[in-house]
C-alpha cells in the first residue's frame, strides 16, 4: 500500500516492552502503523486513527501452547484497518490518517495504550479514534444487519466527545449502516478505544451485531457436537467489506473537515433567549459553523441555523432548559467536524 501511494504512506514498526497481570514480567511487543501525513499545516498534527488488534488467546488466557486462530477477534479489525489504508492512501487530506494494527489487547489493552503514547510523544492531537474489534461476522437471524457502534456518555450520562463522534459517523454512513449503542462497550468488557476515552478523547468501538461466544477466546475443539474456535470459515466477508467501507468513508470525511470549534458555551438562563458562543482559529477553507440543537430526549442533533463566523449566536425565543446545543465546523468542501456540545458558561 505504501508503494502504491508513492511512499506517502509511512510504515512504522513501533517496538516496546510492557507487562500486565497476564504476562510473565516484561515482554517485547510491537505495533504497526501506516501514517498518511495531512497536507494542511494547521491540521497535520491532528490524527484521525483507526485500529484493530492482531493478538488472540485460547480458552485459558495463560495458555501459551494451544492454538488461538483469532479470525474474528480480531484479524477482522486488522483487515478493516488495512483495507481503509488501501482505499484512502492515494488521497490528500487536511488531517493525518493513522492506520494501526496493535498487539497485546487481550493482555490488558497494551497495544492501545502504546498507540496513544506514541501519538502523544510525536506531538499529535487525536481528533478521532475508531476501534474495530470483532467485526467479521453477522450471526443474527435475518442478516444482513447494521454494525454496532459503541460510545459512552459524559459525566451527565448524555454528551461526550465519543458520543458526538458516534453521531457524526452515523450521519456520514447513514442509519441503515450504523446502529448506535449508547454504552461505552459491551457489558463487562473493553477494547483499545478505552485508553483514548480515559484521556478525554473521542473514541468509539465497532462490533458485529451479535457475537457467537463459541468462536471467541476458545481453543479449537468439538464438544457434544458443538464446534469451538475463532476460525476464518465463520466470517462473513460481505458484512466485513461493508464495515470497512463504513470506516473508510467516516475517516475520509473527518480527515477533510475543518478543526472543531473550541470553548463552546451556553448562556441565557432565566432569559427568553439561549446564547451559544464559541471560538475557532482562522481557516480559509472553512465555510462557517452549524448551530445544532436537540430535545433532551432525542438521540441525534439537527441543524438550527448557520453562522459564517465564530462568536455569539442568539437563539431567539429558545429556552436554555428544554434542549441541548452544540456547534460544528463546516468546510467549503462540505465536510463537517465532530459536534462540540455547549457547556454552561460559569459566572465569575
Amino acid at each position: 500500500i505504501s508503494k502504491a501511494s508513492g511512499g506517502r504512506l509511512q510504515v512504522v514498526v513501533d517496538k516496546f516492552q510492557t507487562q500486565s497481570r497476564r504476562t510473565p514480567g516484561m515482554v517485547p511487543m510491537e505495533n504497526v502503523y501506516g501514517i498518511l501525513a495531512g497536507q494542511d499545516a494547521a491540521l497535520a498534527k491532528t490524527a484521525i486513527v483507526i485500529s484493530g488488534h492482531f493478538d488472540s488467546i485460547p480458552s485459558n488466557p495463560m495458555d501459551t501452547q494451544s492454538d488461538a486462530p483469532g479470525a474474528d477477534d480480531d484479524a477482522s479489525g486488522v483487515s478493516v484497518s488495512l483495507e481503509c489504508a488501501r482505499l484512502l492512501a492515494g488521497g490528500s487530506y487536511r488531517a493525518t490518517l493513522v492506520f494501526a494494527a496493535v498487539s497485546g489487547e487481550e493482555q490488558g489493552l497494551l497495544g492501545g495504550k502504546r498507540l496513544l503514547e506514541y501519538l502523544q510523544q510525536n506531538g499529535y492531537t487525536v481528533g478521532a479514534m475508531l476501534d474495530n474489534d470483532i467485526v467479521g461476522a453477522d450471526f443474527s437471524p435475518g442478516a444482513p444487519h447494521r454494525v454496532r457502534l459503541f460510545s459512552g456518555g459524559g459525566p451527565d450520562g448524555v454528551d461526550s466527545p465519543s458520543r458526538d463522534l458516534s453521531r457524526a459517523i452515523e450521519e456520514i454512513d447513514g442509519q441503515s449502516a450504523i446502529r448506535l449503542i449508547f454504552r461505552h462497550d459491551r457489558l463487562g468488557r473493553g477494547g483499545d478505544h478505552q485508553p483514548f476515552v480515559d484521556a478525554g478523547l473521542p473514541a468509539v468501538r465497532f462490533t458485529e451485531p451479535l457475537e457467537d461466544y463459541h468462536h471467541e477466546h476458545q481453543t479449537p475443539r468439538a464438544e457434544n457436537g458443538v464446534e469451538f474456535g475463532d476460525q476464518i470459515k465463520y466470517l462473513n466477508f460481505n458484512f466485513l467489506g461493508d464495515v470497512a467501507q463504513d470506516n473508510a468513508e467516516a475517516l475520509r470525511e473527518l480527515a477533510l473537515a475543518p478543526a472543531a470549534p473550541e470553548n463552546v458555551t451556553l448562556s441565557g438562563a432565566v432569559t427568553p433567549d439561549a446564547k451559544v458562543s464559541w471560538t475557532a482559529p482562522e481557516d480559509p477553507d472553512r465555510a462557517g459553523f452549524e448551530i445544532l440543537w436537540r430535545e433532551t430526549t432525542d438521540p441525534r442533533w439537527s441543524v438550527f441555523d448557520f453562522s459564517k463566523n465564530p462568536g455569539e449566536f442568539i437563539l431567539k425565543g429558545v429556552s436554555t432548559d428544554n434542549r441541548f446545543f452544540a456547534v460544528r465546523s463546516v468546510g467549503k468542501n462540505g465536510s463537517r467536524s465532530i459536534p462540540v456540545a455547549a457547556q454552561l458558561r460559569r459566572r465569575r
